[in-house]
């Protein structure tokens, strides 16, 4: 089953011309199914890119999913044109009154950033708190992790010395639950980011489930008991080439940057990345949207709440 976007998304082409299965809104209109709702927060600068991304994984699975992008109104981007964002993107105040079965935010590249100077705070936080009772399903991505547990639960984070970044190994904690069917016990998956959390941090928190766990990347995948928000630091919708493009920026930034770990083979920038992630990424998305947005959301998105479960 397809993916529907809107009409002429840049991600449409790419989509495609990798045999992916896209609906317009124009096709969608003309058949009796009842789509997924799902809302994005991109908060990500390289928009196109991300849009690209998560829509390739979300498209993988026998569901139709009508995707809406949003973005922030207190900060304007500047890596987009303002075109695109006025054609593909809403603000908040235009979805407030509305409920969607799944809802996704990015992260951002925002290391080192006290999460109240961030430009965007308040409104993230507001928007946060919105995906309790409007949202079904939540799931967090990479910098929003560390932002969401901090708001929600006053989970600090630590700064690290040094930016983490590489495919690394991680350890299947929970290998009952539905999200993981189909993984093997160990899996890979890129991580790119300056900051963590402890796992004593996340199981000194009763409503808090650690579900995967690496021993040099820390806290992975975690939820809420409730199954209402999930929480992923690492990035298996990632590109083969996006670990390098950040190398090579930084690089060129003068940053001394560190060679990605498992990634280049012999650790040579030169060389073309091995992809070990995209399995694990395709069964992530498509176990998230199955058993935790389709299966469990009311028909009628106007009965989601708070207490729905």
């Amino acid at each position: 089953m397809p993916i529907k976007i809107k009409d002429s998304l840049p991600a449409q082409k790419t989509l495609e011309d990798e045999n992916i299965f896209v609906m317009t809104e124009y096709r969608a209109m003309h058949q009796d199914i009842r789509p997924l709702n799902v809302l994005i927060l991109n908060l990500m600068p390289t928009k196109i890119e991300t849009e690209t991304q998560i829509l390739r994984k979300l498209s993988n699975t026998p569901l139709q999913v009508s995707v809406e992008f949003l973005q922030t109104a207190s900060y304007t981007p500047t890596h987009v044109s303002a075109s695109h964002l006025d054609t593909f993107y809403t603000v908040f105040d235009d979805i407030k009154d509305r409920k969607f079965d799944g809802m996704i935010f990015t992260g951002a590249p925002l290391d080192y950033v006290k999460f109240e100077d961030v430009d965007y705070w308040e409104e993230v936080s507001h928007i946060m708190e919105w995906s309790k009772t409007h949202v079904h399903c939540t799931l967090y991505m990479c910098w929003s992790v560390y932002a969401a547990l901090y708001y929600h639960y006053g989970i600090q984070r630590t700064d690290l010395e040094e930016k983490l970044s590489g495919v690394y190994e991680h350890r299947v904690l929970k290998k009952s639950s539905p999200l993981f069917r189909g993984f093997d016990d160990i899996f890979y998956a890129p991580q790119s980011r300056a900051m963590t959390i402890l796992p004593e941090q996340i199981e000194a928190i009763p409503e808090l489930e650690l579900l995967a766990v690496s021993d040099v990347a820390g806290p992975t995948i975690m939820k809420t008991r409730d199954s209402r928000q999930f929480y992923m630091t690492c990035h298996p919708e990632y590109d083969a080439d996006t670990l390098s493009k950040e190398y090579f920026r930084d690089l060129e930034k003068g940053m001394n940057p560190h060679v990605p770990v498992n990634y280049f083979p012999e650790d040579d920038p030169q060389r073309k990345p091995v992809v070990r992630w995209r399995s694990t990424g395709q069964l992530f998305y498509s176990n998230w949207l199955n058993y935790y947005v389709y299966q469990s959301t009311p028909y009628d998105v106007r009965k989601i709440s708070e207490d729905d479960a």
